[in-house]
């Protein structure tokens, strides 16, 4: 096993940080490695905004749901589904199309992966926040982005100022597939139930019992954020 492959199985979401600050050159590195980040067709349908104003990250913190740590965080990106420099080239690129946008949201989570990645092989640690799409419209008029444009996530970054354990994932036999796909198999699922119960038991700080498929029932029994796909198409996305 080599350093990256131990970064990468070594990730934590980390939501505790340090006043330290992220030094310019590390963070230089770590957009350089997300725009590495592979790209379909080379479109390059990504934004990363860079949130520095104390307001703002305090504005987007309580979008966001009151996640603290968006304001604590020595630095906080925010990743963008771009088509509007395409439509800037040329006025007749069509930027509607779903399949557009899931490209844009495809590269962005490619890129931001990248970052995350750069950063947690340099010590730093971060947490992606999805939660700004819970008020997609207000992060998008406070950030003012124009039209083929839209919100996707953000991620903190800092000096990790807490030690999580790492959560267990799904096993591979319920991910990994083999020339088609296959049924589930739920005692794949019990066994990883009871693993989950013990980890959210044991670790260090919000304990809970519950399980995977607990949790995941819940979250997926309601609404989704209905309002995601009417702010898609206001901002001239996904209408086709």
């Amino acid at each position: 096993m080599n350093s990256t492959i131990e970064t990468i199985l070594g990730h934590r979401s980390i939501r505790k940080y340090t006043e330290q600050p992220i030094e310019p050159s590390q963070l230089e590195v770590i957009i350089q490695a997300g725009l590495a980040a592979s790209s379909s067709s080379l479109l390059q349908a990504v934004s990363i905004i860079r949130i520095t104003d104390k307001e703002k990250r305090h504005a987007l913190a309580q979008y966001a749901g009151n996640q603290g740590y968006v304001e604590s965080a020595a630095e906080f990106l925010i990743f963008c589904i771009d088509f509007q420099r395409h439509v800037a080239i040329n006025p007749d690129v069509q930027a509607d199309f779903t399949e557009l946008t899931l490209i844009g949201a495809v590269d962005s989570g490619i890129m931001a992966q990248n970052c995350l990645l750069a950063a947690e092989s340099m010590g730093l640690g971060g947490v992606f926040i999805g939660g700004l799409r819970n008020s997609a419209a207000q992060v998008d008029e406070l950030l003012a982005m124009p039209k083929n444009t839209a919100v996707l996530f953000g991620l903190c970054l800092g000096h990790p100022d807490q030690n999580p354990e790492t959560k267990p994932r799904l096993p591979a036999q319920v991910i990994m597939h083999e020339n088609q796909y296959e049924p589930l198999n739920l005692k794949d699922v019990e066994t990883y139930d009871e693993t989950m119960k013990t980890y959210y038991s044991h670790r260090s700080s919000n304990q809970k019992q519950s399980s995977w498929s607990q949790q995941i029932t819940g979250k997926l029994s309601g609404e989704s954020r209905p309002h995601i796909l009417p702010y898609l198409n206001a901002k001239g996305l996904a209408k086709r």
